[in-house]
């Protein structure tokens, strides 16, 4: 009708050949790979987009003890790249595979960015405590006393990391902290 000229919506359910060819290159995954994992996110996703509410159900299946909403937040801003409020398929499978298959770099990489709600390219106390206290929630951890106490915990890891002495962790610090103590990357991102 009046759209069928027109160029392809972000949120259209059908993959054109340009992003099964984009997702391709940015993934690793085979075009029968693509399509089987779009058959499967329009299973969820009848339009096309899988919204913040959808998103917090989703993780509540994996964390039944916790409360995800908090975690949900972070992670679905970082992953909802056009900021539209729906994670649409190429920002899922793109999200999907930089979480599960990057380099171990790519992988913190993604965690830093989603500490960074800021978005200044460093992650501050108030932020890094912010972010420990949603993962305290998503796994029903709620014992913050002494040195589990977000806020202290946030500082102390900053003041380790931190070789700028700047207060703040930018994404070369955090990465590299989280490759050389496996303390802290099981504090900052336990699933990478």
């Amino acid at each position: 009708m009046g759209n069928e000229g027109s160029k392809k919506s972000r949120s259209s359910t059908e993959l054109t050949q340009k992003e099964i060819a984009l997702l391709k290159a940015n993934t690793g995954y085979s075009e029968k790979e693509i399509r089987e994992w779009h058959a499967g996110f329009l299973r969820d996703c009848p339009n096309g987009k899988l919204d913040q509410k959808k998103f917090v159900q989703v993780y509540k299946q994996f964390y039944p003890e916790g409360k995800a909403d908090s975690y949900c937040k972070y992670a679905f801003n970082t992953f909802d790249q056009n900021n539209d409020g729906s994670i649409d398929f190429d920002e899922f499978l793109l999200a999907l595979t930089a979480t599960s298959q990057g380099s171990l770099d790519e992988r913190l990489g993604v965690a830093f960015d989603m500490y960074d709600t800021s978005g200044d390219g460093r992650i501050d106390s108030r932020e890094l405590a912010n972010m420990i206290s949603a993962m305290y929630d998503l796994v029903g951890d709620n014992d913050r006393r002494g040195d589990r106490d977000p806020k202290r915990r946030a500082a102390d890891i900053i003041d380790k990391l931190d070789n700028s002495g700047d207060n703040k962790l930018t994404k070369q610090e955090f990465v590299a902290g989280c490759k050389n103590d496996p303390v802290i990357r099981q504090i900052l991102a336990p699933n990478v």
